[in-house]
C-alpha cells in the first residue's frame, strides 16, 4: 500500500465528515472521517429527515437488515422533526450499555465509512479518541464492516487497540480495560463487545485496517511499539499548535499573560527517536504549507497531517456560516485561536477559535448552561460500593460535587459534546427557547488558509487544498 503524502485530520465532532474524507481519498491522499459522536450525529441526521438520502442509501447495505429496521423504526423522523423541536434526549455510553445504542454506533460508524468510500477506491480512515472509551469497541466494529483502511487514535495511550483489531477481524469477542479513578490494582472495570453475538450470523473475516497512533512525545511511541497488544503501524506527532486538544505541556503547567499553556524545548519530540523505531511517520501541528511539508519530508517524515486548512474547506462539515465568518476574519487578519488550559472536561488544554458573540479574547464562549446531557467525556469512578459512577466536571456543580468530585475542577469547564454538535447545524434547542451555540476549535495552521482562496474567491475545496500543497 502506498503511504500518503497527506492525512486529512479526523476533526470531530462531525467536521471531518464522509463527504470531506471522500473529496480528500479522491486526491489519492488519506481521508478521514472522525468518530467522535457518531452515534448521536448519525442519530440526529435521521431525525431531520435524512436530507438527500444519503444515511438510508447506505443503511441498505449494512450486513445484519434487523439492527438497521430497529435503528430506523427509533430515530428516523419521514420529512424531518418540526424545526425548534427538540432532538430525542440522547442515551449516553455506560459499562453495559443498553443494546439499541451498541445497535446505532455500529450502525452509525458502518455508514460513515462507507459513504466516504463510495466512487473510488481511494484509501480511508477513521479518527478515535482514547479518552472516549466506552463506545470505541463498537464504533471499531462497525467502521471495519464498511472496509476502513486506516485507524487513527490520540489522547491517551492506545495500548490495546492494535490486537482488538486484529479479533474484529475475524469477528472475535474483544474486551478493553477502562480508566476508573479510584480503582486499585485488585478491580479490574472493563467493557466487552461480542461481533457474532451482535450479528447473529457467520459474516466473512474482515479486513485489519493499518493502526496510527496519534502522539506528542517519542516515550510514548517507544511505550506503544513495545508494550501494544497488536501491531502499531505508524505515528502521527502532533504539535500543540494542532487544533482540538492539545497534550500537556510536560513539566508543570505554566501559563502566559494571556492565560494559555506554555510549551518549552521539553515538549519538542525526538525525532531521531522515532525514526530509530523504524515506522512511517507524518508531522502535525502547523505544517499545512507546501514549505513544511517539504520540510516534514526532509526530517524524515512520510508526510503531513493537516487539519485546520480543510476544516473550513467546502466539503467540512462546519456550517456554512461558521466557516465564512472564520474565513472573512482570517483576510482581515482578525482571527483569534485562544488554547484554553479549562474549557475541556478531559483536562486538556483545548483551542478554541473567537467567533461572534465572544465578551474577550480569554471568554470565547457565549454564555452557556452547564448540562452533561450527551456523556461522552464523563469520568469514571469508583463508588463506596464498588461500583462504577459517571460525572463530568462540565455538568452543575452542585451534582458533580454529589458524586464525590471537587467544586475547583469545574471551574471553567464547558459542555463540549453540545457545543461541537451545534458547530455542524445539530444544536440541541430546550422547550424554554436556549439552543447551544457553536463552540469551534481551530488550529494555530488558520493564518495560512487564505492561500487557497484563488482570485479573491470566499471559499475553496479539498482538492485545492491538495493540488495546492502538492504543487500539481
Amino acid at each position: 500500500m502506498t503511504l500518503p503524502s497527506i492525512i486529512q485530520g479526523g476533526m470531530g465532532a462531525g467536521v471531518s465528515n464522509w463527504l470531506l474524507a471522500d473529496a480528500v481519498a479522491k486526491t489519492g491522499q488519506l481521508g478521514v472521517v472522525s468518530g467522535t459522536a457518531l452515534d448521536v450525529i448519525f442519530s440526529r441526521r435521521l431525525q431531520i429527515g435524512d436530507p438527500g438520502g444519503h444515511m438510508l442509501r447506505a443503511i441498505e447495505r449494512f450486513p445484519v437488515p434487523e439492527v438497521a429496521e430497529r435503528v430506523l423504526k427509533t430515530h428516523f423522523v419521514p420529512g424531518g422533526k418540526a424545526e425548534g423541536k427538540p432532538f430525542k434526549a440522547h442515551t449516553s455510553f455506560s459499562v453495559d450499555p443498553p443494546a439499541g445504542l451498541v445497535e446505532l454506533t455500529v450502525l452509525a460508524n458502518f455508514v460513515e465509512v462507507l459513504l466516504a468510500k463510495e466512487g473510488h477506491d481511494g484509501l480511508i480512515g477513521i479518527n478515535f479518541l482514547e479518552k472516549i472509551q466506552m463506545p470505541n469497541l463498537a464504533s471499531l466494529y462497525g467502521a471495519m464492516l464498511a472496509g476502513v483502511d486506516y485507524v487513527l487514535m490520540g489522547a491517551g495511550i492506545p495500548r490495546e487497540i492494535p490486537g482488538i483489531l486484529d479479533k474484529l477481524s475475524g469477528h472475535e469477542e474483544v474486551s478493553m480495560s477502562l480508566d476508573v479513578s479510584g480503582a486499585t490494582g485488585d478491580d479490574s472495570f472493563r467493557m466487552h463487545f461480542d461481533p457474532r453475538g451482535f450479528t447473529g450470523r457467520e459474516l466473512p473475516g474482515l479486513k485489519r485496517p493499518l493502526f496510527l497512533a496519534i502522539i506528542a512525545s517519542s516515550t510514548l511511541a517507544r511505550t506503544l511499539v513495545k508494550k501494544s497488544t497488536g501491531k502499531v503501524d505508524g505515528f502521527v506527532i502532533e504539535g500543540p499548535s494542532a487544533g482540538g486538544h492539545n497534550a500537556l505541556p510536560r513539566g508543570p503547567l505554566t501559563l502566559n499573560g494571556g492565560g494559555q499553556p506554555v510549551y518549552g524545548p521539553k515538549d519538542e519530540v525526538d525525532l531521531e527517536t522515532i525514526k530509530a523505531l523504524g515506522l512511517p511517520f507524518w508531522l502535525a501541528g502547523s505544517f499545512g504549507t507546501p514549505e513544511k511539508l517539504k520540510e516534514a519530508l526532509s526530517l524524515g517524515a512520510s508526510g503531513i497531517q493537516m487539519g485546520t486548512v480543510f476544516a473550513l474547506c467546502r466539503e467540512s462539515g462546519l456550517t456554512e456560516e461558521i466557516k465564512s465568518e472564520l474565513i472573512e476574519k482570517t483576510v482581515a487578519g482578525e482571527v483569534c485561536v485562544f488554547t484554553d488550559p479549562k474549557a475541556s472536561p478531559t483536562g486538556f488544554p483545548f483551542k478554541v477559535a473567537k467567533l461572534a458573540g465572544s465578551n474577550s479574547e480569554k471568554e470565547v464562549y457565549s454564555e452557556r448552561r452547564r448540562v452533561c446531557d450527551i456523556g461522552y467525556l464523563r469520568h469514571l469512578y469508583k463508588k463506596e460500593d464498588g461500583s462504577i459512577g459517571y460525572r463530568c466536571q462540565a455538568e452543575p456543580v452542585e451534582v458533580y460535587v454529589k458524586k464525590g468530585g471537587k467544586a475547583e475542577d469545574t471551574e471553567g469547564r464547558k459542555c463540549l459534546c453540545n457545543g461541537l454538535l451545534s458547530n455542524i447545524g445539530l444544536p440541541q434547542s430546550w422547550k424554554d427557547g436556549y439552543e447551544e451555540k457553536p463552540l469551534v476549535t481551530m488550529g494555530d495552521d488558520i493564518k495560512n488558509v487564505t492561500r487557497f482562496l484563488k482570485n479573491g474567491a470566499a471559499s475553496y475545496s479539498a482538492e485545492d487544498v491538495v493540488k495546492y500543497m502538492l504543487g500539481t
